[in-house]
């Protein structure tokens, strides 16, 4: 299973960013999808997820900010990323927990990390 996530970068405070992952080897249509983050000195968290029933659930901190979506045909996860603050600077990572192509069971994936800057 391979996630390749792209769209990170720097911003400045009030601004936007999309973050985009492409997933391969995983059963999509029945995977949920999500974003998590971990900023320096700190525990990796759930920034967003999204079922493969399409209900959204995102972190208290980035409500109303961040959108996730997915699109199945494509195998990809968007994280919409509005009025970004210097509190969202932390590495981005696509996660994936659904079963591999021709298995039942379902793992946890990881993708390499993206890095948002949002500077003050």
């Amino acid at each position: 299973v391979q996630l390749q996530a792209s769209g990170g970068g720097l911003v400045q405070a009030g601004g936007s960013l999309r973050l985009s992952c492409r997933a391969s080897g995983i059963r999509f249509t029945v995977s949920a999808m999500g974003w998590f983050r971990q900023a320096p000195g700190k525990q990796r968290e759930l920034v967003a997820k999204i079922t493969s029933g399409f209900r959204e659930i995102y972190a208290d901190s980035v409500k109303d900010r961040f959108t996730i979506s997915r699109d199945n045909d494509k195998n990809m996860v968007n994280l919409q990323m509005n009025s970004l603050k210097p509190e969202d600077t932390a590495v981005y990572y696509c996660n994936a927990y659904g079963p591999r192509l021709g298995r039942s069971y379902e793992s946890d994936y990881w993708g390499q990390g993206t890095l948002v800057t949002v500077s003050s």
